[in-house]
């Protein structure tokens, strides 16, 4: 991330018209694995998102680079454990914006231990989690 300011903020409902459009990309869809059936559907994705925002258990934030958003990172809770989960915008990959945000997020969000999945063919977000300290321990 050469000479660009990268950023986390607390995520707001005006975000998510950002984070819709990102995740429409098919690329990005493809590699990313756990995505809604359709979605094309604005009007679910801003419910169910509307709805993370006001969940206690959900810490997330959106990235901004040099104060154009560019994606988003987030903790939750899954089957009683703690998970990482980022989406960058197709536009900033293979730019460091993922490593920083997730560095960034994890010196802020101190809940340990955390976990983050990725899909076994999406090698750049593995290398990712892989620089910010993660381990892999299995497969699913």
């Amino acid at each position: 991330m050469q000479n660009a300011q990268l950023r986390l903020k607390q995520t707001e409902e005006s975000d998510l018209k950002f984070f819709f459009q990102f995740q429409l990309d098919k690329e990005a869809n493809y590699l990313a694995a756990f995505t809604p059936k359709d979605q094309t559907n604005i009007e679910a994705y801003l419910k169910k998102f509307i709805k993370f925002l006001n969940d206690p258990t959900i810490h997330m934030q959106t990235i901004l680079v040099d104060e154009t958003v560019a994606g988003s990172v987030a903790k939750f809770e899954m089957e009683g454990k703690t998970e990482i989960t980022y989406w960058i915008d197709r536009s900033f990959w293979g730019r460091g914006v993922a490593t920083t945000a997730l560095k960034s997020f994890l010196f802020i969000e101190n809940t340990r231990p955390v976990f983050g999945r990725v899909a076994f063919d999406n090698f750049g977000s593995q290398n990712v989690l892989e620089r910010c300290g993660f381990i892999k321990i299995g497969t699913d």
